[in-house]
């Protein structure tokens, strides 16, 4: 063959193979067809439900409820406007549940950050768009004090997770899990960016539209609605209500176990330093916000309330009717099983309330030894005394009768009476018999004790 047509044979595969390698990168980065809506009438709205705050069990019942209102309204999509740097692993998984399962398009909307489970419910969703400057990624497990899970286990299955809900709607599951496990690296040729082990992945909304990990760049929730044909619709945002945010806080780890040490205290100190005040009503009031964030989040019901009420009127009775520790026992299991029912997370409601519970003794024991003249047990115990310094005497004083001369009225063996200053005095001698009508000298008095002697004559 002539040398310079296999030179231009070369040149002409390698071209083509060029070619390919630049339109395969032109169609990666080509956004995915807008997901068809189910409900298409010009009067179906668009549904924007925000999440701006932690991902915990309050948000997930008001999403539960957001969508379900949604579905009611015929809704085109929903749009979840997304800024968040994380939160509760459990309740992720229960959003991601829920979005996978709607039957409405779900459309991730990031505007500022989706870290974390932020990003887990993000790539659940129909499709992903972000603004320009927001970001996802960065999915690293933490625990509550902020420090970064090592557990393997915990790892693996918050990175299946992760590769899952890529897997779900065609997205590179190695980016995924890369955004999880700092061990696993990742190379992504479409961004000329190679992520080596100890790193953990987090795109740019320039880099999530490169490697396929979002749909498009918008610059607002206008540019949403026309990315999804539906600048036309009315757009319906569905915000928490009051008793839903306070729910939320109320419901928040911290928050619960503080409100059940602020309970526990103050009943605690109610019952044992008596007079219903301050204490008490902090008591009821910790018991009481407990019980109500839990049901507006749906995990507590009446019966929950009831149980507890129970409990405490159990305890009470034990105090004023001692049955041996049964009736204390019974009102504790019920107050501790009612506290542990109403949450959410029954393991973490236990850790919380044996924490509360530790905290609440040394309060109590702190208060109770301060006011401890106060204590119930005062109302079963006399410690009032009666001493002559304060004005009680058991009976008239004798004093005055020392040296005094009188008569004996009946034998005195040791004991009589005598006749002492003109009126009867019970008397006694220090042993010796006395016979009547014989005089008689006081040598002393001890209390209510008189104590004579014969007169001896010379």
């Amino acid at each position: 063959m002539n040398p310079s047509v296999k030179k231009v044979g070369v040149m002409l595969l390698m071209w083509l193979l060029a070619l390919s390698v630049i339109g395969g990168a032109a169609v990666a980065a080509e956004p995915r067809a807008v997901p068809p809506p189910v409900h298409s009438a010009a009067s179906a709205p668009v549904v924007v439900v925000p999440v701006h705050q932690t991902i915990e069990t309050g948000l997930e019942k008001f999403l539960q409820r957001a969508f379900r209102e949604a579905e009611l309204s015929r809704a085109m999509y929903i749009v979840l406007d997304i800024d968040t740097l994380g939160g509760r692993v459990d309740s992720a998984e229960e959003i991601g549940e829920a979005v996978r399962s709607s039957r409405i398009p779900v459309i991730a909307y990031v505007h500022g950050k989706a870290v974390s489970a932020g990003s887990y419910i993000a790539l659940n969703a129909h499709a992903i768009v972000m603004e320009p400057g927001s970001s996802i990624g960065a999915a690293a497990v933490v625990d509550g004090a902020g420090k970064e899970v090592e557990s393997a286990k915990v790892v693996a299955h918050w990175a299946s997770e992760m590769r899952a809900a890529a897997e779900l709607r065609g997205r590179d599951p190695r980016i995924a899990e890369a955004m999880v496990d700092k061990n696993a690296g990742v190379e992504m040729a479409a961004i000329h960016r190679t992520v080596q082990k100890g790193e953990l992945v987090s795109l740019t909304a320039e880099e999530a539209v490169a490697v396929g990990y979002a749909e498009k760049i918008v610059k607002d929730l206008n540019e949403v609605l026309q990315y999804l044909n539906a600048a036309d619709h009315p757009v319906q945002t569905i915000e928490p209500t009051p008793a839903e945010k306070l729910a939320r806080f109320l419901t928040s780890p911290y928050v619960a176990a503080l409100l059940l040490v602020i309970g526990l205290a103050g009943i605690a100190i109610e019952l044992f330093v008596p007079g219903f005040g301050l204490p008490g009503i902090l008591g009821l009031l910790g018991f009481g916000l407990y019980f109500f964030g839990h049901y507006m989040a749906g995990f507590a019901g009446i019966e929950d309330v009831v149980l507890f009420a129970i409990g405490a009127v159990l305890l009470v009775i034990e105090i004023f009717v001692p049955s041996f520790g049964i009736l204390g026992i019974i009102g504790i299991a019920c107050l501790f099983g009612s506290v542990v029912m109403a949450a959410y997370n029954t393991k973490q409601a236990a850790i919380s309330l044996g924490i509360a519970f530790l905290i609440a003794a040394v309060v109590v024991a702190v208060v109770v030894k301060i006011f401890k003249h106060r204590g119930i047990w005062n109302r079963f115990i006399l410690r009032e005394r009666l001493d002559t310094d304060q004005g009680f005497v058991a009976s008239p004083p004798k004093t005055q009768l020392l040296g005094s001369s009188g008569v004996a009225v009946t034998p005195l063996r040791p004991s009589g009476i005598a006749e002492i200053g003109g009126r009867r005095v019970d008397v006694v001698t220090s042993g010796e018999f006395i016979p009547v009508h014989t005089e008689v000298v006081v040598i002393a008095v001890e209390g209510p004790r008189v104590v004579v002697s014969a007169v001896k004559h010379s």
